[in-house]
């Protein structure tokens, strides 16, 4: 379960912006709900083609006279990049920017056993190979080390980087970073291959006409994938790119649409995001960043068929990779069930794929809507991915352990890590201690920009939200809250796989498809009220187009998750231990009649979740804390057992009477509230 977050809309200001520009009210509204105030914002949001001045930016003109210094004198220039996707398009663009101004000019990316940025190995083998000047794309600022072995070594130093400035700068020619606090630049949220672009136009006396045109379709991919906000100049590169990719002359890109994505025409942000870039950040992951650059640069088309190809093959090593490592996690999890009553989750296991475990990290945030850090043992070295949700800093985390930590790290939402194996349980522990300063735990979060009925989203009002794209990190694509919504329906799809609903909302009839959800998983039945967060768009069949209602969520009508997770919160402190006020233990302790009701609804159901089951009670009289202590009463019992990994419960066979007030649980239940 998540918590649920829906904003409310302006309306007097919708309209009065209504008057001043050409977007529909259902856009406006939207926009002033996500905190748009007056038409210069949202002029602002749209932008224009015009860019800033790239010698804005700190050091460019320094950085361009230094690159242009070493392409009159021909010397042996290098790119060095980073090895996901931000930094394979990056290397892609400016390598291809300076071969193509004459330069001598080859390139490096760290295989990601290496680590991020650049390592003092890789310099020296740049200096064997008589490189002379290392331009650094999408890493180098953090570098301190490795600039100063450039230096003895005779060769020069251009950063360019996105990344956070550390207190002291790396030596170099030029330091080419947006978020220097000298850097005069308006726009600060560009990604390396962004800020790469802006070298190029600089090299082209300021002019991006040509650059654009070349380079914009590395350039979006580049961006989506590093997942930075998709506002202004972000904003505008990729609408440039999602142009031209249609029509791009590189083999390797059109080799790689045709097995991501055919339908050309529908090319967009969501497409770049979930299937091109997974395919180019797969490389890295699974074997070598340098793949996917060849597949970006060869001008062999059957060469780049080939690679494209072991991309795609290595992306679906990826996901085999990610779902044995999120099967043995499950296992884990059930052999240690007291894991999940931690405010943070922290879980180990042997030689799981380095590549892969922020991903996981990821979806195992998102399964039990609580922060992740998963580590990796592999020949005595103990390596971490660490991904949180907004109002959990993860980076201030990982700062609270340093101490057992060999190597960290990353931002408020996401983090690495490095540390000894004997040291996992004690960070594990100490992860927990930080996380005791937060009274409530922030939680994975369904955020609604507005509550609508069914009739505002007929056809023209959903298609007028196309003029938002392309949708992103800090732009989402539009969802919308349905209240109190009827079911009339429930149909399987694709062999029960996927679910469609028919409902009704404020009299309106509509089509809902949940998809990866089946019928028989759901907590509600015909005639039930629920609630509904969607995204709606507009589906084209026969030359008829309707509005499809997408469902990312859905909860009993007028639940209130603040509660849920209030709940979980008290049955997890009082698992650790906990005294907790009087008024709370009455309110978690089941009667013997209410252990009676429950047992006999979970056994007409046999299993159950017990998200599902409380959704399905959705009662004042049974907050989540009094249910998971009652499932712990029954399997104390021998009546049920758990499966804590999908918090599920299921009925056991009966052995004869249980005495369900003599649990362990019930005892101290009744011990604590008769020793208040």
């Amino acid at each position: 379960m998540k918590k649920w977050k829906v904003n409310s809309p302006d309306d007097r200001l919708a309209q009065e912006l209504g008057k001043q520009c050409d977007l529909s009210l259902t856009a406006l509204r939207l926009l002033t709900s996500r905190g748009y105030r007056d038409i210069k914002e949202v002029t602002d949001f749209f932008g224009t083609d015009e860019f800033q001045d790239p010698f804005l930016i700190a050091d460019m003109q320094q950085a361009v006279d230094t690159i242009n210094e070493y392409i009159d004198s021909y010397e042996l220039i290098c790119v060095y990049g980073d090895y996901d996707c931000d930094g394979i398009t990056a290397t892609a663009l400016l390598y291809s920017y300076l071969e193509s101004m004459g330069a001598n000019v080859t390139y490096h990316i760290n295989e990601r056993e290496e680590g991020y940025g650049m390592n003092i190995d890789a310099v020296r083998r740049l200096a064997d190979r008589g490189v002379k000047l290392i331009v650094t794309v999408d890493n180098g600022i953090s570098c301190i080390d490795e600039a100063e072995e450039i230096y003895s070594r005779d060769m020069k130093l251009v950063i360019t980087d996105h990344h956070a400035v550390p207190e002291q700068l790396p030596r170099a020619e030029a330091v080419v970073d947006l978020h220097r606090t000298d850097c005069p630049s308006e726009y600060k949220e560009l990604a390396g291959v962004g800020v790469a672009l802006m070298l190029c136009a600089a090299m082209d006396g300021g002019d991006f006409e040509a650059v654009v045109e070349q380079y914009a379709d590395l350039c979006a991919i580049g961006t989506v994938g590093d997942m930075v906000p998709l506002t202004g100049e972000n904003r505008a590169l990729v609408q440039k790119g999602l142009l031209y990719l249609p029509n791009t002359e590189r083999f390797g890109l059109n080799s790689l649409m045709e097995h991501a994505s055919p339908d050309r025409s529908k090319l967009n942000s969501e497409i770049l995001g979930f299937h091109l870039c997974p395919r180019i950040n797969a490389a890295g992951r699974m074997a070598s960043p340098s793949i996917a650059l060849k597949a970006l640069l060869t001008e062999d088309p059957c060469e780049a068929e080939q690679l494209v190809t072991e991309m795609c093959s290595l992306n679906q090593q990826r996901k085999e990779s990610e779902a044995v490592i999120m099967k043995e996690i499950a296992r884990t999890v059930d052999e240690r069930p007291e894991l999940l009553n931690d405010r943070v989750l922290v879980i180990a296991g042997e030689g799981w794929h380095h590549g892969v475990i922020g991903i996981v990290s990821a979806k195992v945030m998102e399964l039990y809507s609580k922060p992740s850090l998963i580590i990796s043992i592999d020949n005595g070295e103990a390596r971490g991915s660490a991904r949180s949700m907004k109002g959990f800093n993860m980076h201030k985390c990982l700062t609270y352990c340093k101490e057992l930590l060999t190597k960290f790290g990353g931002h408020e939402c996401a983090g690495g890590f490095s540390l000894l194996p004997e040291n996992i349980e004690a960070f594990r522990l100490k992860v927990q201690e930080f996380a005791e300063q937060y009274d409530i735990m922030p939680a994975a979060l369904t955020e609604c920009d507005m509550q609508v009925s069914a009739a505002d989203l007929e056809l023209e009002a959903v298609r007028s939200l196309d003029r938002l794209q392309p949708f992103g990190v800090e732009n989402t694509q539009p969802m919308f809250m349905l209240s109190g919504c009827t079911v009339k329906a429930i149909y399987p799809l694709s062999g029960g796989k996927h679910t469609k609903l028919d409902i009704t909302c404020d009299g309106t009839g509509l089509q809902a498809l949940i998809f990866s959800r089946a019928p028989e998983s759901m907590f509600f039945s015909v005639g039930d009220k629920i609630d509904i967060a969607a995204v709606p768009s507009v589906n084209s069949f026969n030359g008829r187009e309707t509005v499809n209602v997408r469902v990312v969520d859905m909860k009993p009508a007028g639940m209130d998750t603040d509660r849920y997770f209030a709940a979980r919160d008290s049955y997890e402190k009082l698992r650790h231990g906990a005294e907790l006020p009087q008024a709370y233990l009455r309110k978690m302790t089941p009667s013997r009649q209410e252990l009676v009701y429950i047992y006999k609804l979970i056994a007409q159901l046999h299993e159950t979740a017990l998200d599902e089951l409380f959704m399905r009670l959705n009662s004042r009289a049974f907050n989540y804390c009094k249910l998971r202590l009652m499932a712990d009463i029954f399997c104390e019992a021998g009546l049920m057992s758990f499966k804590a990994s999908e918090q599920k419960v299921t009925v056991l066979p009966p052995k004869g009477k249980a005495d369900l007030m003599s649990t362990p649980t019930m005892r101290m239940l009744t011990e604590a509230l008769e020793s208040k």
